[in-house]
C-alpha cells in the first residue's frame, strides 16, 4: 500500500536531526520505487521527484530545526500540485437544465456512478433527471431505473429499441417539463475503445450540449485508467473525471497520474458501494491521506451527513443527565458504520492511520456486527437498564445472538467505558459539539 510505504520512508527521515544530500537522495529513491510500484506514470514520478529534490536541497530546508518535516511538507505540496492543485467544481449552464454526460467502459461502475452523481446533485439542492442512453446493454437501462426508484430520482427512458440520439432531444424536453435543474445522461458503456462507438458519443454530445462530459474510470486499474482517459479525451473531449473504487488498497496510483498526463481534473471519487459513498475530489485531502496525515474534514462531513441533528441533540441531553443506555449505544454503532468502514475511518484520523495496516479491520467490522446482534437480542427493559442483566439473562441473550456469555460481558464492559467517555466529552464539549452546527 502506497501510503504505508511513504509513512515508513518519512518516519526514518524525520528521525534524523540533520539531513545531508545523500539522505535526501536515498529517501527520494525509495519514494520513487514506492510510486512506481503503485502504478504511477513514470514521467509523473520523474517530474515529481525532480521538483521535490530541487526544493529539498535548498539551504533553508537542510539547515532548519526539523529538516525531515520540511521535506514532508514539500512532498505534500508537490502531491497536491500533481493531483490538480485545488478542488474543481462542476460547470453550470447559464440557463437550466445543466446537462452532465457520463461515459466510460463497461465494468468501471458508470451506471451506478451516474445515479450517485444525481443523488449528490439532489443533496446539493438541485432537481436532477437521470436519462438512460445505454441501449447496447439492456440491463443498464433496467439498472438505472431500479436505482432511480431506490433513490427517488426520476429516470427518462425510451427503451432499447429507440434511437438514443433522438432520445437525447426528448429527454431535454422532458427535463424542461418537470422543471429539472440538471440532467445526468448515462451513455453507452464501451467494451473497448472503438471509433464507431466514439462517434456515437460525439453525436450525443452534439445533441445534449453538455456543460460537463464526465469520464468514469476504475482507480484500481492504475496506468490503464490513464490510457483510457487519454483516448476518451482525444475522441470526445472530456471535461472531468470520476474515479471509482477509491476505497481499495491500490488507490492513489491512477489519481497521481491522470490529471498530470491528461490535463483533465478529477471532479469526484467513489469510495464504496453505498449510494452516498461519493465525494467531491479534494487534492489536498488525498495527498494528506497518502502521506498518512489523516483527513479530519472528510470525517466531519461524512458525520454531518450520517448523523441526524435532532438525534445528536437528544443524545447529548441523555449523556448530560446520565440517561445514555444500550439503545443509544446501538444507534451510535449504526452511525459509525454509516460514516464509513473501520479501515477508512482509521486512515482519516491523524496518528491512527498506521493502525489501518496493523489492525485486522475485518475482525473489527465483525465485532461491530456482533455487538449489534447482542443488543438486538435484549429486551427493551434490558437495553434501558443494563444493570438488571444477571447470569440467566446473559445466557439467554447469548443464545439469541449466537454468541457467548464472555461476549456479553465484554460488550457490557465496553458500554460502561463508553458511558464514562461520553460524560467526559459532554463536559468538555468535545466531539459532540461537531454535530451541533
Amino acid at each position: 500500500m502506497l501510503s504505508g510505504k511513504l509513512r515508513d520512508i518519512f518516519k526514518r527521515l524525520s528521525g534524523k536531526g540533520r539531513l545531508s544530500e545523500k539522505d535526501i537522495d536515498e529517501a527520494l529513491r525509495q519514494v520513487r520505487l514506492a510510486l512506481l510500484e503503485a502504478d504511477v506514470n513514470l514521467k509523473v514520478v520523474k517530474s515529481l521527484i525532480a521538483r521535490v529534490r530541487e526544493r529539498a536541497l535548498r539551504s533553508e530546508v537542510l539547515e532548519s530545526l526539523s529538516p525531515g518535516q520540511q521535506v514532508i511538507k514539500i512532498v505534500n505540496e508537490e502531491l497536491i500540485s500533481v493531483l490538480g492543485g485545488g478542488m474543481s467544481r462542476l460547470l453550470q449552464a447559464a440557463h437550466p437544465p445543466t446537462v452532465l454526460m457520463v461515459c466510460g467502459l463497461h465494468g468501471s461502475g458508470k451506471t451506478t456512478t451516474a445515479a450517485k452523481l444525481a443523488l449528490h446533485l439532489r443533496q446539493s439542492g438541485q432537481r436532477p433527471l437521470l436519462v438512460a442512453l445505454d441501449v447496447r446493454r439492456p440491463a443498464a437501462i433496467e439498472q438505472l431505473i431500479a436505482l432511480g426508484r431506490q433513490l427517488d430520482i426520476p429516470v427518462y427512458s425510451e427503451g432499447t429499441s429507440a434511437d438514443p440520439v433522438t432520445t437525447c432531444g426528448n429527454a431535454l424536453k422532458r427535463a424542461r417539463e418537470i422543471a429539472a435543474t440538471s440532467v445526468v445522461a448515462d451513455t453507452a458503456g464501451l467494451l473497448h475503445i472503438d471509433e464507431a462507438l466514439m462517434k456515437e458519443l460525439a453525436e450525443f454530445k452534439e445533441k445534449l450540449h453538455p456543460s460537463e462530459v464526465l469520464l468514469v474510470v476504475d482507480a484500481m486499474t492504475g496506468q490503464e485508467a490513464v490510457r483510457i482517459a487519454e483516448e476518451f479525451n482525444r475522441w470526445v473531449g472530456i471535461t472531468g473525471l470520476i474515479l471509482t473504487k477509491m476505497d481499495g488498497d491500490a488507490r492513489g496510483g491512477a489519481a497521481l497520474s491522470i490529471t498530470e498526463v491528461t490535463g483533465v481534473p478529477i471532479k469526484f471519487i467513489g469510495t464504496g458501494e453505498k449510494p452516498d459513498a461519493f465525494e467531491p475530489f479534494h487534492p489536498d485531502r488525498l495527498a494528506s491521506r497518502i502521506l498518512g496525515m489523516g483527513d479530519v474534514l472528510t470525517i466531519i462531513e461524512r458525520a454531518e451527513r450520517a448523523i441526524d441533528q435532532k438525534q445528536a441533540r437528544e443524545l447529548e441531553r441523555k449523556v448530560r443527565t446520565a440517561a445514555f443506555d444500550l439503545e443509544d449505544f446501538l444507534e451510535q454503532l449504526k452511525q459509525v458504520r454509516r460514516i464509513g468502514s473501520l479501515d477508512q475511518l482509521l486512515e482519516m484520523i491523524p496518528g491512527l492511520s498506521s493502525f489501518s495496516r496493523q489492525m485486522p479491520t475485518k475482525e473489527g467490522e465483525r465485532q461491530l456486527k456482533k455487538a449489534e446482534a447482542i443488543i438486538l437480542s435484549m429486551t427493551p427493559e434490558e437495553r434501558r437498564n443494563p444493570s438488571i442483566i444477571d447470569g440467566s439473562r446473559r445466557r439467554r441473550i447469548a443464545r439469541g445472538s449466537g454468541t457467548t456469555v464472555e461476549d456479553i460481558n465484554q460488550l457490557l464492559n465496553q458500554f460502561r467505558q463508553a458511558q464514562k467517555l461520553m460524560k467526559q466529552m459532554a463536559k468538555g464539549k468535545g466531539m459532540l459539539s461537531l454535530f451541533r452546527r
